[in-house]
């Protein structure tokens, strides 16, 4: 259905603010099966309307044909938590953000042609983290979870078992192939996603050598900060993590006065200073002002640490001091375009899983809308014509909404009908987590304003101090060059292989296709031939014109 259909007869309330008004179970049975009648518009009732809608895909689909010519930059968007039902209840929130009623709306990576399902499990758990599955997704190999870029031989907490087990992400692939690499995310840049694009360590937890155990630094094991500045040299880097690139008791640039923000490196290295040392011309910045002075045109390295620890939250976020996941993206893209053989990108929303984790559906949400928005602007700054881009998810969360709603209820609203308690409760909840609340001996019940709260907590059936993972598949979106091997259901550790094999990284690098294609670019840029043929179509030109 067509968001302009869906909006032509929304209901408005009668105060003349214009604002949206959303069906609420206080509504009366004629009062609210208008306000339903409203949000649809007349075209809807007509077999006619679904079916030239029905026809309209097929006719895309029918057209739709593989782009089978390697790709020359790779852009990988992973939603940390954001399995299919909080993707479905952010297209609803993306909707009714924009006036609508929510269900006909369309994220923007839902447009992508190609679909797969990926199994997340990791070799020791049903249930899966987010180290065990970025290993996968990065690396192609499935491991144990809380481990980064090592295979399953190696033991969670056990420094020397790692050694000898390295596995390469494909972003240091594609680095050591000529690539621009980089990588965007809400959480410190150290957290376990993009930690598995350049970290090999038995812990996802040793952000720095003070978060370590005194006999991993004795067997000579290194912090992942550390890590992120000598393993690979990667591009651009945005995120938070400020507090474990410097030596203990250094003031933190925005919140100097706060000690519990100061720098924690036992080992007396300012790792920001070294990497700029190390990479000529590269610049570091720590605040969104700072960003946008940054140059596109000019600089080759770029690192943004915006907070301390994890970027706050878009609903939390002072727009004028940080940068959002959408201008990050686009700053990214921006500098790695510039290199010929093209780049590879990663892009985590990562705090979707933190919203999730303190039961906080909106801010949850509100994430997930943004990595969306994200997802747009680089299909702007791109071609699909060499950009693969791929989206996808680590995990999935315990989250679901549903209690026969009707059309347009606020995704954060009631469910129509009271529970068996006779409490109203939200369409909204959580399997377990911080949620879970028993007052004079039952459930509190749920309201409104207050369930349409950024902090709000929804109600969970189990009670947890953290709401879990859960461990359904996740999905898998992609366009552009070999996006159509993004098919049926796999195994999560596939999505690497795909992308190398699309980008003629190792180890793909070496089949005949890709040596095709490197042979047709070399004798395309270095050829002689186009060259004589131009000057011979000049020369005949002068004879005949004089």
């Amino acid at each position: 259905m067509s968001l302009t259909c869906a909006m032509q007869d929304v209901s408005r309330d009668t105060s003349g603010t214009g604002s949206l008004h959303f069906i609420t179970p206080t509504e009366t049975g004629s009062n609210k099966q208008r306000l339903v009648e409203g949000l649809m518009c007349d075209a809807e009732k007509t077999p006619d309307y679904w079916n030239k809608g029905a026809r309209r895909s097929l006719e895309l689909a029918v057209a739709l044909q593989p782009v089978a010519r390697r790709a020359k930059n790779i852009i990988l968007f992973m939603g940390d938590g954001m399995g299919l039902p909080t993707m479905s209840a952010a297209r609803i929130y993306k909707g009714q953000l924009a006036g609508g009623s929510g269900e006909e709306s369309v994220l923007a990576m839902e447009t992508f042609p190609h679909v797969a399902l990926a199994k997340t499990y990791t070799i020791d758990r049903q249930v899966p983290d987010s180290a065990g599955t970025g290993t996968a997704y990065l690396c192609g190999v499935k491991t144990n979870a809380k481990t980064l870029g090592l295979s399953g031989a190696a033991v969670y907490g056990k420094c020397r078992t790692s050694f000898g087990n390295e596995v390469d992400s494909i972003l240091h692939r594609a680095r050591l192939a000529g690539k621009s690499v980089g990588i965007v995310t809400t959480t410190r840049v150290q957290h376990a996603s993009p930690g598995a694009a350049y970290a090999h360590s038995a812990s996802r937890s040793w952000y720095a050598d003070a978060n370590m155990p005194k006999e991993a630094l004795r067997d000579g094991c290194k912090d992942i900060a550390y890590q992120l500045v000598h393993n690979t040299d990667i591009n651009v880097i945005l995120g938070g993590g400020r507090i474990y690139m410097t030596p203990k008791r250094t003031p933190d640039p925005e919140y100097p006065e706060d000690p519990a923000q100061n720098g924690t490196r036992k080992d007396g290295l300012d790792l920001i200073a070294e990497w700029l040392r190390a990479r000529q011309g590269a610049q570091y910045v720590w605040d969104k002002k700072g960003l946008d002075a940054v140059k596109d045109d000019s600089v080759s390295h770029l690192m943004g640490l915006f907070e301390p620890k994890d970027m706050k939250y878009e609903l939390n976020r002072n727009a004028s001091t940080d940068p959002s996941i959408v201008e990050m993206t686009e700053k990214a893209i921006r500098i790695l375009r510039r290199n010929p053989n093209g780049f590879f990108l990663f892009v985590e929303g990562g705090r979707i899983d933190h919203g999730h984790h303190t039961g906080r559906a909106k801010q949850a949400l509100m994430e997930a809308v943004m990595l969306d928005r994200a997802v747009a602007q680089a299909g702007e700054l791109t071609s699909r014509s060499d950009t693969l881009t791929v989206v996808t998810a680590d995990h999935s969360h315990v989250f679901t909404f549903g209690g026969n709603t009707l059309r347009g209820n606020s995704i954060f609203g009631l469910a129509p009908k009271k529970a068996k308690d006779k409490r109203a409760y939200t369409s909204i909840l959580y399997g377990n987590g911080p949620g879970y609340s028993i007052r004079d001996g039952g459930r509190p019940g749920a309201s409104l304003p207050a369930a349409e709260d950024k902090d709000y907590r929804q109600q969970a059936a189990v009670p947890l101090e953290t709401e879990t993972h859960s461990g359904e598949d996740v999905v898998v979106l992609a366009q552009g060059p070999m996006s159509h091997l993004f098919h049926g259901v796999q195994e999560q550790h596939y999505i690497a292989h795909a992308m190398a094999y699309a980008a003629c990284l190792e180890p793909y690098a070496t089949e005949p296709r890709c040596r095709a294609a490197r042979m047709a670019s070399h004798s395309t840029q270095c050829s002689p031939q186009p060259l004589l043929a131009l000057l011979t179509l000049c020369v005949a030109a002068h004879l005949v014109w004089g």
